[in-house]
């Protein structure tokens, strides 16, 4: 039966080379098994039959049973055909001002017809313009069901002629080709203890649904096992990892460790930052390679954890290194590890681009022959002349801008990979870290350090600009120091360089030297530019930061304590709450303004009432997620990356759980998937992971 599925879609009766070219290009459909999974968007009730008089002027699509009892042809210049129609209750009139030919050729006076369509009343009549015309006899024999599927289309199907008519009717031809004999992919006892439908019935009334109940039971079982698959693959590579890529186990927790908990703790750890160490700790233990996401809000104590995991390699006899994405965040990391780390004698350094060659030698020379323990740095680090004596953990920081090759490469650094700890300040709503990240283990560090003030964000229109300035300079004459941000999107770069150069130079009028002082920071400077503009600010030389999104990540000066982010509307929630994570680093209570304009969309105005709401990261991703989707969350690298078909992430979380809560039972049965009950699933299995899908792209 299978194979009857790999048939290329123009063999199909009524597709042909012309229709199976276009369905190809428009919808990607090569052969009969990507129609059938290509699944409606919604349906039409058509349960109901309508009588004349019954009919409402709502303009909603009716269907009602009669005959055709004249026809006539009007108009001079535009003509249109008009025939009228009949059920004994009433008169109505359908007209058509295209294909009058071929429908007064075969249209049959006075036979019953069943008509689907918009009903509109002109002058007390109803009219349906283009009907859908059925014959009685034909209507009853076809395996139509009376919940119309509407299936998704493009402009180019429908003007050349593919319509949903057309669609529905290759559905029930490759229904009828296949005598609708689907191979079972999931296990009796799955079916049995989850009462999900069995795969023709599930396939049959997601196409054609008997019933609203068959359709949502359809619809669940098709979802279930889309998901189910997609765990399975996830957590099988993770199993596999496990047994196959070998890792140092670190077994001893030495001096380094013990004494910087003992005696160098800047803070008292949260109970979040203790439990994920302790993760940290067992997965290093192991001789198999660790391979974890380390989630934190933005201010959750992240490096801390990452600095004490480094000193496990330490202890170990290992090197560590961390990989951060700019120089301006491995410059941060490096001074902020370095002071932790001198007092117990551990040599650290840094790697960057811009470090100077004689440096680079040196760094080189004691990396190699095991003098230098910790390495921060950037793309730099993967360098081929860049070799460890022995790296045993390496820490990489905002995982989604470092590519799957980039990553690889750290691996090969050592004969036996070191364990790896990703970490990431963007809060990933649970549902899509089990879908992308599902391979690797997740740690959360949800609560942040005591003592910290949450921060207070408040939305402003342009007009309350004077108000906000007052409060500006107010907060500048108590020693504090501002942000003031400008959106810079690619596509229209150079509006953007306007409108930051024309707010610097207002900026700057209304807090004039000498009594204010403004530093810029942009993407068009000179990383060296950037360096000393942001240097300059951090040691309070400056009062105002006026910047574009270059300092969205990772940039700490306690001592700003104020964020005004220009045109709010045009930054995504989860770059708001990156942004606004730059302030609240010091004890002083800290503001963050969103300044907008004052027409705003309904999703704007969700995403400016939500960043006023709450400061929880993990909260505002999950909205996130429900206004723009999995893909745009996961930056460009991700979007698409899960091409599901019927399963959504964000309504079908719940299924999503459930499908990975029986996947990972599955496995612990049965990790080969070789009993004899599992056979079918195991093909299917097979069969996936032959094509090129999601697996390729997640790391």
């Amino acid at each position: 039966m299978n194979n009857l599925l790999e048939t290329p879609i123009e063999y199909l009766k009524g597709v042909g080379p012309a229709r199976g070219e276009l369905l190809r290009k428009e919808l990607g459909i090569h052969k009969y098994a990507d129609l059938l999974n290509l699944y409606p968007n919604r349906y039409i009730d058509r349960t109901r039959y309508y009588r004349i008089n019954e009919l409402m002027n709502s303009g909603s699509e009716v269907q009602v049973v009669g005959k055709v009892i004249h026809l006539k042809t009007l108009g001079e210049k535009r003509t249109r055909l008009v025939a009228t129609f009949t059920d004994g209750t009433g008169e109505m009139e359908l007209v058509w001002f295209q294909g009058q030919k071929w429908i007064r050729e075969n249209i049959k006076l006075n036979a019953p017809y069943v008509i689907f369509g918009k009903a509109s009343a002109f002058n007390g009549v109803f009219n349906m313009a283009h009907p859908e015309m059925e014959p009685m006899a034909e209507h009853e024999a076809s395996l139509r069901s009376a919940m119309q599927p509407i299936y998704p289309s493009t402009e180019k199907l429908t003007q050349r002629g593919i319509t949903n008519k057309v669609v529905n009717k290759i559905m029930q031809q490759v229904f009828t080709e296949t005598q609708a004999l689907f191979t079972e992919v999931l296990s009796p006892a799955l079916l049995k203890e989850l009462d999900l439908l069995p795969k023709n019935a599930a396939l049959f009334n997601i196409h054609f649904p008997k019933s609203q109940d068959l359709l949502l039971r359809a619809q669940f079982r098709l979802k279930f096992e889309e998901l189910f698959f997609i765990q399975l693959q996830l957590i099988t590579k993770n199993l596999v990892r496990k047994h196959k890529i070998k890792g140092h186990p670190f077994g001893n927790v030495g001096e380094y460790f013990t004494d910087f908990y003992n005696n160098h703790l800047p803070f008292e750890l949260t109970n979040a930052q203790k439990r994920v160490i302790k993760e940290i700790r067992n997965d290093m233990g192991q001789p198999a390679q660790m391979n974890r996401l380390l989630q934190g809000d933005v201010g959750s104590g992240k490096t801390i954890v990452a600095l004490m995991s480094m000193l496990l390699a330490l202890d170990n006899g290992f090197q560590a290194c961390l990989m951060a994405p700019t120089e301006i965040l491995a410059n941060q990391h490096f001074m902020g590890l370095s002071e932790l780390a001198t007092p117990l004698g551990i040599n650290i350094k840094i790697l960057t681009g811009s470090t100077k060659t004689a440096e680079r030698r040196i760094i080189h020379e004691s990396l190699e022959s095991g003098e230098l323990h910790i390495i921060i740095g950037t793309h730099a680090l993967l360098e081929d002349k860049v070799k460890f004596k022995n790296l045993g953990l390496a820490v990489i920081d905002e995982q989604h801008r470092f590519g799957v090759e980039q990553r690889s490469k750290l691996w090969k650094k050592n004969e036996i990979p070191p364990h790896v700890l990703v970490m990431t300040a963007t809060p990933i709503p649970r549902t899509l870290a089990m879908s992308l990240y599902g391979d690797l283990d997740i740690s959360v560090i949800d609560e942040l350090p005591p003592g910290r003030k949450p921060i207070q964000t408040v939305h402003r229109y342009d007009g309350n600009r004077l108000k906000v300035w007052k409060f500006l300079k107010d907060e500048i004459a108590k020693g504090r120091q501002v942000y003031i941000v400008y959106p810079l999107i690619q596509e229209s770069e150079k509006m953007d360089y306007k409108d930051l150069m024309d707010g610097y130079e207002s900026i700057s009028r209304d807090f004039p030297l000498p009594q204010y002082s403004v530093s810029i920071v942009h993407g068009k400077m000179k990383p060296a530019e950037k360096d000393s503009e942001m240097a300059r600010f951090a040691a309070n030389k400056t009062n105002i930061m006026v910047a574009t999104t270059v300092i969205e990540v990772g940039v700490n000066v306690p001592n700003a304590s104020v964020m005004v982010i220009e045109s709010a509307e045009r930054f995504g929630l989860s770059q708001l709450h990156q942004l606004r994570g730059r302030v609240g680093r010091g004890a002083d209570q800290s503001y963050c303004i969103l300044m907008t304009g004052e027409k705003l969309s309904n999703d704007t105005k969700t995403r400016l009432e939500t960043m006023c709401r709450t400061n929880d990261g993990f909260e505002i991703a999950e909205v996130d997620l429900k206004l723009r989707g999995p893909g745009d969350i996961m930056g460009t690298q991700q979007s698409g990356v899960l091409n599901l078909q019927i399963a959504d992430l964000v309504k079908d979380r719940d299924i999503l759980m459930l499908a990975r809560q029986y996947a990972i039972a599955l496995l612990k049965a049965d990790p080969g998937m070789n009993l004899p009950e599992n056979a079918a699933l195991r093909n299917a299995y097979i069969e996936l992971t032959k094509k090129k899908n999601i697996w390729n792209y997640i790391s």
